[in-house]
């Protein structure tokens, strides 16, 4: 998103963007100051005060009936989130987001209205800016809604309320974005009217996350393998990745002494960096595994550049990519696959020299995979290297926001 508004200002555009507080954020998934940084001046930011009430964690805040019954409340939020709009959470935004699109638009007109999901509630906004002004408006679906990514299915009928909502605002969308082809191909296919007007734009990964170098690994100092990301995936996806690391120290010499390191979240909400997964990696630090804390985008070149291999622990199948698999084909090193065999990540790293398969959640295949990596990270030549880099830069975030938004701006003005 923050590509997609520079981009926009680079094609001559007046762009202001409307997010929540910061602080609301902080409460969610913490926030990266330093990201602001790489946000074009020219951008207009409007903070409005909205938050979600279920992640308070001060109980001093809390009224008698939620501190009396907590669930029960939760259980009722939902149900008076529902009310306003179709979706868990956010529906209570509605309102706001609606009046805040009308404001900016009186006081400087809109030619077009992105909107960027999650949250659907976002939707609503684009659909009152063209029920009252007849703004057009583009989706930046990214995972899709009527699609769940996870396990592949459909998330909700096209008769159901938020099929309804679903079903309105692409009768009228000038775009939709999603960042893969399986996703594509489910909206083209659930709406083959509007099929033409369903684009894969990827996540790509910004130049200055690269190290940029031919690296050269130090076996005797012993090897560091890496995950950098968000720990959202389950306890038992993350005891089978360090089971096979496990395995393969005891088996591989070039690994007797070797590293892994994990930086990033753990988990999001209250419970980020106190759960069960924290004690399973501080448990793991015997065989080599260390957790780093989060990473300041500042930061994430110097640390790919002080590892010497990637491991990619995602979740879902086909129709999940990840943003991290670009970033990390584009640090030149050996990838680790840990994920599911049929995943679009294996569709990205498809032909990368260093890439060492996708054996499935399988300890013993992950085990070998890590062995390979081992290996690839002492014995890659200049020209792997080379090559691996190169089939990186197709997915340069620059490069491809850049392209995606011509074509939108071609779309709404031909």
């Amino acid at each position: 998103m923050r590509e997609t508004a520079n981009q926009f200002v680079k094609a001559g555009w007046d762009i202001t963007v409307v997010n929540i507080a910061r602080k609301s954020w902080d409460l969610d998934s913490g926030i990266d100051l330093s990201l602001l940084e790489q946000v074009d001046p020219r951008v207009n930011i409007v903070e409005l005060p909205l938050s979600r009430e279920d992640l308070e964690t001060d109980i001093r805040l809390y009224d008698e009936a939620r501190a009396l019954d907590p669930d029960g409340w939760v259980a009722q939020l939902r149900r008076r989130q529902r009310e306003t709009f179709p979706e868990p959470n956010f529906g209570e935004w509605r309102g706001d987001l609606e009046q805040a699109v009308l404001r900016i638009h009186r006081e400087r007109p809109a030619d077009l209205l992105l909107a960027s999901c999650v949250p659907y509630v976002n939707l609503a906004a684009a659909w009152k800016l063209w029920e009252e002004a007849r703004v057009p408006y583009a989706v930046d679906f990214r995972d899709g809604w009527s699609i769940d990514v996870i396990e592949g299915v459909e998330a909700f009928s096209r008769t159901s309320e938020e099929g309804r909502w679903e079903q309105k605002i692409l009768d009228h969308a000038v775009s939709l974005w999603v960042v893969n082809d399986p996703i594509a191909e489910h909206y083209r296919t659930r709406y083959p009217e509007f099929a033409d007007r369903v684009h894969v734009v990827r996540n790509g990964y910004d130049a200055d996350s690269s190290p940029g170098r031919t690296h050269r690994a130090d076996h005797e100092s012993g090897l560091v393998f890496g995950y950098l990301g968000t720990v959202n995936f389950s306890l038992a996806h993350l005891e089978t990745v360090l089971n096979a690391w496990r395995a393969a120290r005891a088996k591989e010499p070039l690994l007797a002494n070797a590293r892994f390191e994990f930086r990033g979240h753990l988990g999001a909400g209250a419970s980020r960096g106190a759960n069960r997964h924290a004690e399973v990696l501080k448990q793991a630090e015997a065989d080599g595994v260390f957790y780093g804390g989060p990473a300041a985008k500042s930061e994430v070149s110097s640390i790919y550049a002080g590892w010497d291999a990637m491991v990619l622990i995602l979740i879902g199948g086909r129709y999940v990519t990840s943003g991290k698999v670009y970033e990390y084909m584009a640090t030149g090193l050996p990838i680790v696959s840990a994920h599911a065999v049929e995943h679009d990540a294996s569709n990205v790293l498809r032909g990368h020299p260093l890439w060492t398969g996708a054996p499935g959640l399988d300890e013993e295949g992950l085990a070998d995979s890590f062995i390979r990596a081992a290996h690839m990270a002492v014995e890659t030549t200049d020209a792997q290297h080379a090559e691996a880099m190169a089939h990186a830069d197709r997915f340069t975030r620059e490069a491809l926001m850049s392209v995606a938004v011509k074509n939108l701006v071609e779309e709404v003005a031909p």
